[in-house]
């Protein structure tokens, strides 16, 4: 919350100073800016609402929220460096005259500020937490740039750096942000999280004492950090003791949270041809609806 208010009230002040210097590159951090305090308005909202533990409505909590927010954030910053790009081709080509002693002023502001920002929002652990962070971060170098550009700009005279610079810092926030999306629409998407096989976990499992076949593995994340599968498994001998072992393994894997369905050679014709094609049902008596 005070990362949303230090950013709003500097956004609006900056947009007057990028008004006021005649500087693209100032404002285009401003319009970035005001997209960053609003994202982190709905972030601070909704992460507050991710809070919740699970309940009848929403089984698994409301981790999701804070995704969401996380979401509404990197389509706001994909949509502004975008258009920022577009706005600093056309003064690239008709160059104004910009106050450079204001400039520099703004942009050693600029830096402060968002370095405070930054530093108050270092702790965070959330997909959402992280990148508001990531944005504050980005911000401090941001307007590092700016800066320099100001007082190169100051001794140099050249006008043509101040929409180079804005450029460069909205493909970097542009390249940023596109890797954020495309980690939120892997959760969406219900993909297997990184860093887990699903031929990897099934080979240490068909390693366990009694389990012959295992089936139906679904690994999915709820929030890029907990990890959640559930599986049918073929065992003999002692199912409890079968299950255990599985859930320490899938521990190890970083799995927390596992759903076993056991199945024993009675239910399940213990045959050849159900091992080759574990993983398809075409084979079994039985059809399971998730």
């Amino acid at each position: 919350f005070i990362a949303f208010i230090l950013n709003l009230s500097f956004a609006l002040f900056e947009f007057i100073g990028g008004f006021f210097t005649n500087s693209i590159s100032i404002i285009s951090d401003s319009i970035h800016d005001i997209g960053d305090a609003f994202s982190i308005f709905i972030s601070y909202f909704l992460e507050k609402k991710s809070k919740k533990g699970p309940d009848n409505k929403y089984t698994y909590g409301y981790i999701r929220f804070s995704i969401l927010g996380g979401t509404i954030t990197t389509v706001i910053l994909l949509v502004s460096s975008i258009l920022v790009i577009v706005n600093s081709f056309r003064r690239l080509f008709n160059p104004v005259s910009i106050n450079y002693n204001g400039m520099i002023v703004f942009a050693l502001i600029g830096v402060i500020v968002n370095f405070l920002a930054a530093f108050f929002t270092r702790n965070g652990n959330s997909i959402n937490q992280k990148s508001v962070n990531l944005h504050m971060l980005e911000d401090v170098l941001g307007w590092i740039v700016v800066l320099v550009g100001a007082i190169v700009m100051k001794f140099t005279d050249v006008r043509i750096i101040d929409p180079i610079i804005s450029i460069l810092v909205a493909v970097f926030i542009l390249i940023s942000s596109f890797k954020n999306f495309k980690s939120i629409i892997d959760l969406f998407l219900e993909r297997v999280p990184k860093g887990i096989s699903i031929d990897e976990v099934r080979n240490i499992l068909l390693g366990i004492d009694g389990v012959i076949d295992i089936h139906h593995i679904h690994v999915w994340s709820i929030d890029g950090y907990n990890n959640y599968a559930t599986m049918h498994v073929v065992a003999k001998d002692d199912f409890n003791k079968v299950k255990k072992d599985i859930r320490s393994k899938l521990r190890e894997c970083d799995i927390v949270h596992v759903t076993i369905e056991i199945e024993d050679c009675a239910t399940k014709c213990c045959d050849v041809d159900c091992h080759i094609v574990s993983g398809d049902s075409h084979h079994h008596h039985h059809h399971h609806h998730h």
